[in-house]
């Protein structure tokens, strides 16, 4: 069985914390800019978390569980 390839798009966007949890980007922060407010744009810089229901699929596309 060869061993598993590793999603090279979602490695690059992503980054796994030390408890595990895997961070993202926000999305909706690329263009159209001008109708969104200042605070809403501020919070789309923050980063977030891969919801609890995707963490499986998206740790087994990572290669980590």
């Amino acid at each position: 069985m060869p061993k598993m390839k590793t999603h090279r798009g979602l490695a690059k966007r992503t980054k796994i914390t030390g408890t595990g949890k895997v961070k993202r980007a926000k999305a909706y922060k690329s263009h159209i800019l001008n109708k969104k407010s200042a605070k809403r744009k501020r919070n789309l810089r923050k980063s977030g978390l891969v919801a609890d229901s995707n963490m499986r699929q998206v740790k087994r596309m990572l290669g980590i569980g």
